[in-house]
């Protein structure tokens, strides 16, 4: 049985936890001689008094252990419970969102998607602004944790073959699972700490070059100004979070590697090299149309393509121009970056490259065996077999995150809007990319003027596509519940 009461008394401290994140925007904007503090202290408040109760109402006196099972239930209920009490700040303070507008927010900072309901930015309270980077840095955090600590239990669609305890099917917590989580969370920090000097030395003030590193390395994608990273009209800083976003959307333990001194291991990992290839292809391709087609001069037309494809296939969602005006070949390009993503065991969403890799590696052998009908041969990933159950649940991962992705999009489209705006907002929240295609949504647009019902089609189908699907669908079966 699924012990709730343990997963609620966790739940408890991770609100505390949260409420105690929000002392620091409160410190800021009182030092700021912001009221907006007020707002901050109003929503640290509730949230605390809301975790002491869980933690409280949950605590038994027994040691508590841990199964996956717990896990899936904590993690689905601790990324809607953030996202629900994590938007108070934006209904208190100076913003008055509604709940809708606040969630949507919220759900959007914590899964990295990057879609934003505020608008005039620059006219906001320093708190605020750092607020919604804390809320993408944390969510990349808690990204990390679970694709190390959890998903390779629930073997969702290959994840398990990002760890090397994959091929245990037992499912007791493993102490090295602690460690692996750890040391990833240490590289994740000091890419943070690497992009913030960065881009300091590089001309941003040391608020603007943290609260943006966050959204960097977390390929989350909120900025301090409307304009996005074209707000900055910096080359420079272009390459610099352009170099940032792709090692954002790198394994993190590809650094734990290095670190170690396993270069040949990195060197040697195809995941790693495919999305490189897809890198350099599709700004090869934007490139030329932008300097063929729209008669840009080649430096600019370079830069501009590497910026938004790394962008958008990192699912981090800056924009340094509106990349809706290119075209129609670029824009395609786009809407296929959404669906590929980054690595699997990075803080990037959409299907992930390794899926893909492993798609195709599937399809050449089904091919071989077209031909060679007697011959046998095996898959194998990084020079180990894939069994056959990795290929089973790649192939259900992507099965649901299609349906999933035509259903969600029927469902935005009821609530009235058009097809572009549908599809592309599907797209971008299962993927978690932030904008999307479209005069509305598009890099240029703002989600503030979708409706209500939309908003919470699209925040559940970021939390979803965050959460990897199986995570939360998991929770609807009885086989769950019942042990």
């Amino acid at each position: 049985m699924v012990q709730v009461r343990a997963v609620l008394f966790i739940l408890g401290l991770i609100l505390a936890a949260f409420a105690a994140t929000m002392t620091i925007p409160l410190l800021f904007d009182l030092d700021h001689g912001h009221r907006n503090w007020e707002a901050f202290a109003e929503a640290g408040a509730i949230t605390l008094f809301a975790g002491g109760l869980l933690a409280g109402g949950g605590w038994s006196g027994r040691h508590i252990r841990f199964t996956p099972r717990e896990g899936f239930l904590l993690t689905t209920l601790a990324w809607l419970a953030a996202s629900l009490f994590g938007g108070l700040p934006f209904m208190f303070g100076e913003l008055k969102l509604s709940l809708t507008d606040a969630f949507f927010e919220t759900a959007s900072g914590l899964t990295t998607t990057g879609s934003t309901v505020i608008e005039k930015l620059a006219e906001r309270s320093k708190g605020l602004l750092l607020w919604r980077s804390m809320l993408q840095g944390i969510g990349g955090m808690g990204i990390v944790v679970m694709a190390v600590a959890l998903l390779p239990f629930l073997r969702v669609g290959g994840m398990q073959l990002f760890r090397s305890e994959s091929s245990e099917k037992s499912e007791k917590p493993l102490p090295r699972a602690a460690e692996i989580a750890a040391a990833t969370m240490i590289a994740y920090i000091a890419l943070l700490l690497a992009c913030t000097a960065v881009f300091w030395a590089l001309g941003m003030s040391l608020f603007d070059a943290v609260t943006h590193a966050m959204p960097t390395v977390s390929t989350g994608g909120f900025a301090n100004y409307d304009e996005s990273f074209a707000f900055f009209k910096s080359p420079a800083l272009e390459w610099a979070a352009t170099l940032f976003m792709a090692l954002g959307g790198l394994p993190l333990l590809i650094y734990v590697r290095m670190a170690l001194g396993h270069w040949r291991d990195v060197a040697a990992d195809s995941q790693v090299f495919w999305f490189l290839v897809v890198i350099a292809a599709a700004t090869l391709g934007s490139a030329l149309w932008l300097a063929l087609v729209k008669a840009m001069p080649t430096g600019d037309a370079v830069r501009l393509a590497a910026f938004n494809v790394v962008s958008v296939l990192t699912t981090t969602g800056f924009a340094s121009a509106d990349y809706n005006a290119w075209g129609g070949f670029p824009g395609i390009v786009f809407i296929m970056l959404m669906f590929i993503g980054g690595c699997a065991g990075s803080t990037a969403g959409a299907m992930k490259v390794m899926r893909f890799e492993i798609l195709g590696r599937l399809g050449a052998n089904t091919m071989r065996r077209l031909v060679h009908r007697r011959g046998v041969y095996r898959m194998s990933y990084q020079g180990k077999p894939i069994g056959d159950d990795v290929i089973t649940s790649v192939t259900i991962f992507c099965f649901v995150y299609f349906i999933s992705f035509a259903v969600l999009t029927a469902a935005v489209a009821a609530t009235g809007l058009d097809f572009v705006t549908s599809l592309t907002g599907a797209a971008q929240a299962l993927g978690n990319v932030g904008p999307g295609l479209g005069e509305i949504i598009g890099p240029a647009g703002n989600f503030k003027t979708l409706s209500d019902p939309a908003k919470w089609l699209l925040a559940i189908g970021m939390i979803l596509g965050r959460l990897e699907f199986m995570a939360i669908l998991v929770l609807f079966t009885r086989r769950f519940w019942r042990g």
